[in-house]
């Protein structure tokens, strides 16, 4: 079982939940233990923007269609490689974190993830295009589930340009009387700014003049609240995807 008391078991543990690496037993009990714990939400956030920022490192090109193919086909074989997490002994002592095998498999695995996001929404937008001119600074947000580390949706913002929402796979299905609601604060900001509501599923895209502001660091997320939004400038209901942008 995890061991959330002992500091270093603490940091630990909890760079192995965001990376996805925790036996299906250890991830049930941090959940349960992230939800009354405010300390370690703020830490699980913490390790979330640490590992997005290595999204920085992989400069953007616009790859062959080949290569798309060798893509899928490298993750299919990684997938199948890869052993099923063992059931962690509680009596026999936990190795340090940064010796941990499973730590860094995750953490390139992430990296890579982030990389192909990143891809594909440059080359969405005609990215290595000769004589296509790029206007202003782009950011890019990866938003996470607090709960199981999923991610659900991206975020692209271009300095003078506008804010794309897109979703990522399955984002899940909105109960009947409630809506998703998408908000932004940036560093340094009092408070959340209302995007609006965002429809399950669907891509949202509005102007950058929407934004209180535009920068590295800068918080979306995406909440559950009643059917016509939040009746509040602030959230009132439970973060569902949240992420802070990354200079590309």
């Amino acid at each position: 079982m995890i061991n959330l008391q002992d500091r270093e078991n603490r940091v630990a543990t909890t760079g192995e939940y965001v990376l996805g690496t925790l036996s299906e037993d250890d991830q049930q009990a941090f959940r349960e233990a992230l939800v009354q714990d405010p300390a370690l939400q703020a830490e699980v956030y913490g390790w979330q923007d640490q590992l997005l920022s290595l999204s920085t490192q992989a400069p953007p090109v616009a790859p062959r269609a080949q290569l798309w193919q060798r893509i899928d086909a490298t993750l299919s074989a990684m997938a199948a490689a890869l052993p099923r997490p063992a059931r962690v002994d509680s009596t026999v002592p936990r190795s340090p974190w940064w010796e941990r095998l499973g730590l860094w498999q995750g953490l390139s695995g992430l990296a890579l993830a982030v990389c192909l996001v990143m891809a594909v929404l440059l080359v969405d937008r005609g990215a290595g295009v000769p004589g296509q001119a790029v206007v202003g600074a782009r950011y890019l947000a990866v938003l996470q589930s607090p709960k199981d580390q999923s991610t659900g949706w991206v975020v692209e913002v271009q300095a003078g340009g506008t804010v794309r929402l897109l979703p990522m796979g399955d984002t899940g299905v909105v109960p009947a009387g409630r809506a998703l609601q998408f908000w932004t604060t940036p560093q340094g900001a009092a408070g959340p700014t209302s995007l609006g509501l965002v429809k399950a599923g669907h891509p949202l895209e509005l102007p950058v003049s929407r934004l209180p502001g535009v920068g590295a660091q800068q918080l979306f997320e995406i909440t559950l609240e009643p059917e016509k939004g939040s009746p509040i400038d602030r959230p009132t209901g439970p973060i569902l995807y949240v992420g802070r942008t990354v200079a590309l």
